[in-house]
């Protein structure tokens, strides 16, 4: 489904605004905050988890640690010192707003066929050279042009346009992480579920935090090398290892999405490594999605990923040990059907983002009655 998002100043649109797709009864926030931009008006609040040193102030929420003296600005573009306090730029200030099917996440095992009020903040903790999203991912918020919606009206646009949950998307909602938090304390309030979408590069103590008032996530799993998760990414693979054990141990529903980019991290030994590493920590039962990489930023001088390659992939993933496997950004040919893992019976047909049919019954296949882990009600 189509978004609308807007960029230093300027609308950008991308098949369809957000007025005219998934029914929405209204395009909140009509004043742009950019309009009336000021320093009082900047989505300015102080940051949880800083620690004053005796270079500056350190931001404790993910793994790059910024130290950062008066004025300046962390790395994900979202965090600022002034009077030697950390301050978050991004509360209350999306640039991107839009109801999203929940496959799109994606999220294949948590309440198929209902839809997500999706939101972002600009910002991410990350510079991957493939982000589909780098217009509002690697820029500051006071460059982009945002909508007026603070957690309580996220909420209330939420129930409005019947979402059952509020989905933190599009950039990185670690670096956006105090208006998620207090968004998501006021959605599982109101008996909406929150749905986080993120790279897992974040800090423990934030995570566990953020993991009391989230329902699901999906983490991309960028490669399973250090060296390339550096070069890609410009952060580390142990972090997002440990971030999704946390998930894990927290309760939440956690599904797993690798990106194959050629010649990065398309080779069979890794994708290998990677899956038993999965088997073995114990998300045998949690879904992975191998989705496929086109060419896009500052990688858009390499080839679409072939789709043999996608299949190979989840035929390691498999052969693993792994119960649910997909692949997808394949339209046509993508593996999106959920099958039982006992009897190998067809339980949801999907096209696109669209479930077409959904033989779950009670959390169990209806054939041979064995349990398909998820959350489906």
């Amino acid at each position: 489904m189509a978004k609308c998002e807007f960029n230093s100043g300027k609308r950008v649109f991308i098949k369809k605004c957000l007025a005219l797709s998934a029914g929405i009864t209204a395009m909140p926030g009509r004043v742009f905050l950019n309009d009336i931009y000021s320093e009082e008006q900047s989505g300015r609040r102080i940051a949880m988890f800083q620690e004053e040193t005796p270079r500056g102030v350190m931001c404790l929420i993910c793994p790059n640690e910024c130290v950062l003296k008066e004025g300046e600005v962390s790395q994900c573009n979202n965090r600022i010192v002034r009077n030697s306090k950390l301050y978050t730029m991004a509360f209350g200030n999306p640039c991107s707003v839009n109801v999203d099917p929940m496959e799109k996440k994606p999220l294949y095992h948590f309440l198929p066929g209902s839809r997500a009020y999706s939101i972002a903040t600009a910002g991410c903790n990350l510079a991957c050279l493939n982000c589909q999203n780098w217009t509002i991912s690697q820029t500051r918020p006071d460059r982009t042009r945002n909508y007026d919606l603070m957690p309580e009206r996220v909420v209330e646009e939420a129930v409005k346009n019947s979402c059952r949950s509020i989905a933190y998307t599009y950039s990185e909602p670690v670096s956006f992480f105090e208006y998620a938090y207090e968004t998501a304390s006021l959605a599982r309030k109101a008996g909406v579920k929150n749905v986080i979408k993120s790279n897992g590069y974040v800090n423990p103590e934030p995570l566990r935090k953020l993991c009391t008032v989230a329902d699901a996530a999906n983490i991309d799993l960028k490669s399973f090398r250090e060296s390339t998760y550096l070069k890609l990414s410009g952060g580390k693979l142990q972090p997002v290892l440990e971030a999704l054990k946390i998930y894990r141990d927290s309760g939440v529903w956690l599904e797993i999405t690798n990106l194959v980019v050629p010649s990065w991290t398309d080779k069979p030994e890794e994708i290998a490594a990677m899956c038993k590493w999965l088997s073995e920590n114990g998300f045998k039962d949690n879904p992975i999605h191998f989705s496929r990489f086109y060419p896009v930023y500052k990688l858009d001088q390499l080839p679409p990923t072939p789709v043999e390659l996608l299949n190979n992939a989840a035929k390691i993933a498999r052969a693993e040990g792994l119960r649910y496997v997909y692949t997808g950004n394949i339209p046509g040919n993508e593996q999106a059907n959920t099958l039982c893992p006992g009897c190998g019976t067809t339980l949801i047909i999907r096209e696109g983002y669209r479930v077409v049919t959904n033989n779950i019954s009670g959390g169990r296949c209806h054939k041979c009655g064995r349990e398909i882990r998820g959350i489906w009600t």
